[in-house]
């Protein structure tokens, strides 16, 4: 019963924090109109980015519920260090995907601003996860997460999954 709510919270969330860049933000700068001029490699390239970007997205979110017993949010956080699926490959799924989805959509509707929205969104994710996130998840989760640092980039993937011993989301390691 406790991981329906968490979904249920890990979806409004999702319909306040990341729609807001990658639906009501875009909208409001483009009206999701597309230029005439763009060429269709453009916007096929656009749309492939889209969907590359909302899938670590989506599936994070839902294996925060599932798996971290919690959500995205920072007010309901996970109670479980989350380490696979995307996560295997880079520490902020979510960030990179947002970030994927916006350029995706400056291909797509052919507009710079949405661009200077990608730029704007890196700036304001990387500050958040270096001055808030990670000591936060530091203090949490302690060494567990200071193993999982060592081996997983904060914003570029590793193309090989990161396979952390039998831990987190497994029940190993609990908050400190």
């Amino acid at each position: 019963m406790r991981r329906i709510a968490y979904l249920l919270g890990s979806a409004v969330f999702f319909f306040i924090a990341p729609a807001t860049g990658i639906l009501y933000l875009p909208y409001w700068i483009t009206g999701f109109r597309f230029s005439p001029e763009w060429f269709a490699g453009a916007r096929a390239a656009g749309a492939f980015l889209i969907a590359l970007g909302l899938l670590p997205l989506v599936e994070s979110f839902a294996r925060f519920a599932l798996k971290g017993l919690g959500t995205p949010a920072p007010v309901l956080p996970p109670q479980r260090l989350v380490v696979t699926g995307f996560y295997r490959h880079v520490r902020n799924p979510m960030y990179v995907g947002v970030m994927a989805t916006i350029t995706g959509e400056a291909l797509l509707f052919a507009h710079s601003g949405l661009i200077l929205l990608a730029a704007a969104a890196f700036v304001v994710f990387h500050l958040f996860v270096v001055l808030y996130e990670e000591p936060t998840l530091r203090r949490k989760f302690g060494a567990d997460y200071d193993a999982y640092c060592r081996h997983v980039g904060r914003w570029i993937p590793r193309v090989a999954p990161w396979r952390p011993e039998a831990r987190s989301e497994a029940g190993a390691a609990q908050p400190r």
